[in-house]
């Protein structure tokens, strides 16, 4: 006769005592733990938060808009609420641009003659190969990435005007409104030692050409030049300031 045995279950779905004596001595798998549902916990009510400023901070600019009429009782979160939204704005109003993006002849109008008229337009006009282009669209990157409110576009120059003489080249325009406002033939226009710095203050000459998007409404030309003067005062310090730790480092 065979070798049988049987395996009783509980409601539960533990074993029998046998089972228990099989696996004390190895002959079955250890005993699963029995399974136990997590325990319910209802999901919080967005009403029921508390409402500080931590609370605010968690909206989006669209809930922070819906919310105006739901605040008038508390002054505080009002207030805090048009400071979060001006914050919000003024971090899109900062990040529109920040890179000299290329274009070719067909997106020129769309990108640059349509352009909002309170934006300015930087425009140079290259080909590949050339190593003046390359040192003028050096600083045009970091002026790019330091006056994100103002737009740097770079295009190929037969791209842009058919037949544009290679001796031009680098080629910048100036658009705003619509129109050219200034334009500069040649990397000897920017000065004997073509610097970011240089090439900011010859693009401020006559307009408030570059904006860092921290000032409301348009900055005057002084205002900008200024700023300009200062960034690079700040940036020779830096970079003395550099040296003297490598030198002494030696």
């Amino acid at each position: 006769m065979g070798d049988y045995h049987f395996i009783y279950k509980d409601v539960e779905g533990s074993s029998t005592q046998w089972d228990d004596i099989q696996r004390k001595l190895g002959n079955l798998p250890p005993k699963p733990p029995a399974f136990k549902p997590d325990p319910f916990a209802p999901a919080e009510d967005e009403d029921s938060k508390p409402k500080d400023k931590s609370w605010i901070d968690n909206k989006t600019e669209e809930q922070l808009e819906d919310l105006e009429d739901d605040l008038d009782d508390d002054r505080f979160l009002q207030e805090y609420r048009r400071k979060r939204l001006a914050e919000m704005k003024q971090i899109v109003k900062i990040a529109k641009f920040g890179s000299v993006v290329p274009i070719s002849g067909s997106d020129f109008v769309r990108e640059v003659s349509q352009a909002p008229s309170d934006v300015w337009v930087v425009v140079i006009l290259y080909k590949d190969g050339y190593p003046e282009c390359g040192v003028l669209m050096q600083c045009l990157e970091e002026l790019a990435t330091m006056y994100p409110a103002t737009k740097f576009v770079k295009i190929i120059s037969t791209d842009c005007i058919p037949n544009y003489p290679d001796r031009n080249l680098p080629t910048v325009l100036v658009y705003n409104n619509g129109a050219v406002k200034a334009n500069y033939v040649g990397l000897h226009t920017f000065g004997r030692r073509c610097t970011p710095e240089g090439v900011a203050m010859i693009l401020c000459q006559s307009d408030p050409v570059l904006n860092d998007g921290q000032s409301e409404g348009e900055a005057s030309r002084e205002a900008v030049i200024e700023g300009v003067r200062k960034r690079f005062i700040e940036k020779v310090v830096a970079q003395h300031e550099n040296d003297d730790d490598g030198s002494s480092s030696d």
